[in-house]
């Protein structure tokens, strides 16, 4: 069963959006609507550090990497974004080499959005269980460099931060076991993400049931209802849309772990990670308690995955 042996993150420093307004262009309209209906407030950037760099330091805070790099068999790249760094430079093979991963396979996934965070970990637990060394495990790098004008923010969604998670995962830990996992994309036949106004309006008027959907098929998955779930860990898009989720889902807001929204921005599908290491580190997941990690991205891509702590 797939577990998550370590999970470290690192949160560069923080702008605040009133700061963004001119960088992105934003109105005094805007401005308001992110901060005081989204909940925005500070978003992770580092405009003097490389994505690799960022990464390293990530990964470098995982104390149950040091003297186990042997073991590591599979290095998965995590990408929201198809495009991270220029061409020839690879990120991904920079991090390998750091880390002394020599025994690793280097590769990435992507065409999920913000959800191929989940993706990955569901990929990694399918490798190592194909390979049948109970010893072997798999590191997931996750988050996005803001790279273009593009993935900076989305237009009445969100403002992206550049945190970066790092995580340790194995075949059959004691803990942080995946329970279930299920993900769906609802996109165009010509595979373009870009939100235009009737895409947009497309988006939104499919974002809930798809997600409720989605959610309910990970506890099925699982053996579990919502009522089982213990704590939810989202994608950090905005405050709004988990108010009106949680009324979906038929749960209390406050079982939604939403403190990182104004701390970091949404850090692409390093989000749920994130959120699991402050959870951990304010002591709200309880040895044995199930709960829930969710994300959604561009192009209509949905994921939750189901994990017991």
């Amino acid at each position: 069963m797939t577990s998550l042996e370590a999970v470290s993150s690192y949160l560069p420093p923080t702008i605040s959006v009133a700061e963004l307004r001119e960088p992105l262009g934003l109105d005094d309209q805007q401005v308001r609507r992110f901060t005081r209906l989204y909940g925005l407030d500070r978003i992770c950037q580092a405009p003097d550090q490389s994505e690799a760099d960022m990464l390293i330091t990530a990964a470098g805070k995982l104390d149950e990497l040091a003297g186990q790099e042997d073991r590591v068999r599979y290095v998965i790249r995590a990408k929201g974004l198809r495009t991270t760094a220029p061409y020839p430079v690879s990120p991904l093979q920079q991090v390998r080499e750091a880390l002394g991963l020599r025994n690793a396979t280097a590769f990435s996934v992507a065409d999920h959005g913000c959800a191929t965070g989940l993706l990955a970990i569901d990929t990694a637990g399918t490798l190592l269980e194909a390979d049948g060394d109970p010893d072997a495990l798999a590191l997931v790098l996750a988050g996005d460099k803001t790279f273009t004008p593009f993935s900076q923010w989305v237009a009445d969604v969100s403002i992206m931060g550049e945190g970066m998670t790092a995580v340790l995962v194995g075949a059959n830990g004691p803990r942080d076991r995946v329970l279930g996992y299920h993900a769906r994309i609802v996109g165009r036949a010509d595979g373009i993400i870009d939100l235009d106004p009737e895409g947009a309006r497309e988006a939104k008027r499919i974002y809930q049931d798809v997600m409720s959907d989605v959610i309910h098929h990970a506890l099925d998955d699982a053996g579990l209802t919502m009522a089982d779930i213990h704590l939810v860990l989202p994608h950090n898009v905005n405050r709004v849309s988990w108010t009106v989720a949680a009324k979906e889902l038929g749960i209390a807001p406050g079982r939604i772990f939403l403190e990182n929204i104004a701390k970091t921005g949404h850090c692409f599908c390093a989000d749920p990670f994130i959120n699991y290491q402050s959870a951990r580190e304010l002591g709200l997941l309880r040895p044995g308690a199930a709960y829930l990690m969710t994300s959604a991205g561009l192009g209509q891509s949905f994921a939750a995955m189901v994990l017991e702590h």
